[in-house]
């Protein structure tokens, strides 16, 4: 398979990507653990069906401890018995968040509840931004096709 354009060799996506890049920095920065956004990141992209963010993020919370029996569990959280309440109320609003066009009225009060429960309100700022950003990544790849597999960690920076 082979993407549809060069986007990471175009100047244009380099621009592109510096700022989604330190919008996702500023996440990083704001109190969540990276444990959690790895989760986020790679329930997003399982539901948006991105191979290539999928194939990056379990590779990078591999790379930092994360174990394969909680990697192969994420799309089954619900019925999994290793993530914490705090990972779950995410993983919740992730999903909530991902599939928006879904939810008549978006993401219901009761998974806003369940995750600020979990999260003060700079951790909230920073699940919801990294939701989106992760969204936003995912959109790109899809739409042009990007190939999965070949990433190496660290990859990016």
């Amino acid at each position: 398979m082979n993407a549809r354009l060069n986007v990471l060799g175009s100047p244009t996506t380099a621009k592109i990507l510096k700022h989604l890049t330190a919008a996702g920095q500023a996440v990083s920065a704001a109190g969540l653990s990276s444990t959690t956004q790895e989760l986020v990141k790679i329930r997003a992209s399982q539901i948006n069906g991105c191979g290539f963010c999928t194939d990056m993020h379990t590779k990078e919370a591999e790379a930092a401890g994360e174990t394969s029996l909680r990697l192969n569990l994420i799309a089954v959280w619900r019925e999994a018995t290793v993530f914490t309440d705090a990972e779950r109320a995410a993983l919740e609003l992730t999903e909530q968040g991902t599939r928006i066009a879904d939810a008549a009225g978006g993401v219901p009060d009761e998974v806003w509840a369940r995750a600020a429960e979990h999260y003060d309100e700079d951790q909230l700022i920073a699940l919801v931004s990294l939701i989106s950003l992760i969204n936003a990544f995912n959109r790109l790849n899809v739409i042009v096709q990007q190939p999965a597999g070949d990433y190496k960690v660290g990859q990016f920076g």
